[in-house]
């Protein structure tokens, strides 16, 4: 299993980002995955998840700003992150539960500064 992280940067306050989340080394289409997040000094916290019907659902700081969504042809899965705040600033990860592991990504940087 896989997962490579592509997309952050440093962006303006009220500024958007699309991050990308690249599988493989398991059949993509059945397993649902989740956006991560941990920002300095805080915990690791989940940020968004689609299941394998493109069923949604998000932690409500990021509801109504972040859009997450996946391509099943191109084993991707896409976080649009939108109205952007300093407190989003933090290295997200995408993850997915595959027989009873979790997986994650190295992560990608998303710093929010003016």
């Amino acid at each position: 299993v896989q997962l490579v992280e592509s997309g952050g940067g440093l962006v303006q306050p009220g500024g958007s980002l699309r991050l990308s989340c690249a599988a493989s080394g398991f059949t993509f289409s059945r397993y649902g995955i989740r956006w991560y997040r941990q920002g300095p000094g805080k915990e690791r916290e989940s940020v968004a998840i689609i299941g394998i019907g493109g069923t949604t659902a998000y932690e409500d700081s990021v509801k109504g700003r972040f859009t997450i969504s996946r391509d099943n042809t191109k084993n991707t899965v896409f976080l649009q992150m939108n109205s952007l705040k300093a407190e989003d600033t933090a290295k997200y990860y995408c993850s997915v539960l595959y027989y009873g592991a979790r997986y994650w990504g190295q992560g990608t940087q998303v710093t929010v500064s003016s």
